[in-house]
């Protein structure tokens, strides 16, 4: 599929009309220029790049979907949303949406060379609590590792809730990647417990997770730099779950992140 039949489909939420790995290709390489590809069609009809997601970070769920290692995509202003606490999730053009619950970071800088640990800490600005709504435009969410790159990352939407300063959830890096290796959330619909979830399965903490991206990130041909502003989101702490239209869904993290509650439009 050239890039505009690939935006095509994420404009009209329809199902590719491919089996698995014959869009993505044999290699990630290949299939991120397809996405940049398309993040450049982006760009040229006026979209705005908003930051990153990290998808697959969850190493508990690898084997489910038979990907075995992170992948990130393209956040854009036109799927970010902000709240404080409580939100609406539109699904219109999505294509099979499911969401994840994770915790998202905010840049105050972007982040030196090499950056270790304390240095993107420092690099930081805040944390929220997340709902991002993935979807898949392969029927039945069976794809290769290729496959969800050139989809754009899976990406849909992203809802952001209540931003927390990062130095008032932890004073230092080794802090906060204790800290949030060791929180939960407990995902509910509709006043239901769905699935719990800890923050250690995502590349044993979301900071760690951002740390890996930033490195690929860096090392992908034509890819852009993560910069001041940018949103992080930084992978599900749960299975990925199918939504409709109507739904309550609620996310309750560990103090101080918070809850987050999102109603499907």
């Amino acid at each position: 599929m050239t890039p505009q039949a690939l935006l095509e489909h994420l404009d009209h939420g329809r199902l590719w009309p491919h089996a698995p790995g014959e869009v993505g290709g044999p290699a990630l390489p290949a299939a991120y220029q397809q996405a940049l590809a398309v993040r450049r069609l982006r760009i040229a009809r006026g979209e705005r790049p908003a930051g990153f997601k990290i998808g697959f970070t969850n190493r508990t769920i690898w084997s489910r979907y038979q990907v075995f290692g992170p992948i990130w995509g393209t956040v854009w202003n036109t799927t970010l949303r902000t709240c404080e606490g409580q939100g609406v999730i539109d699904l219109a053009t999505t294509c099979q949406p499911r969401i994840e619950p994770e915790v998202v970071f905010g840049m105050r800088t972007r982040p030196e060379t090499d950056a270790g640990m304390d240095a993107l800490f420092d690099a930081i600005d805040w944390t929220a609590p997340g709902f991002e709504v993935v979807q898949s435009h392969l029927p039945e969410w069976r794809f290769t590792a290729p496959d969800t790159v050139a989809d754009s990352g899976l990406h849909a939407s992203l809802l952001v809730g209540t931003k927390i300063p990062v130095r008032h959830v932890a004073g230092s890096a080794a802090a906060l990647d204790r800290f949030l290796a060791a929180a939960t959330v407990g995902l509910y619909e509709g006043g239901r417990l769905v699935e719990e979830g800890r923050g250690g399965n995502v590349l044993d903490s979301p900071l760690r997770a951002l740390q890996h991206f930033l490195a690929e990130l860096r090392a992908c041909p034509g890819a852009p730099d993560l910069e001041a502003g940018d949103v992080v989101t930084t992978g599900t702490w749960t299975d990925a779950w199918p939504l409709r239209s109507g739904q309550e869904w609620q996310a309750r993290f560990t103090p101080p992140l918070g809850m987050l509650s999102a109603r499907i439009a």
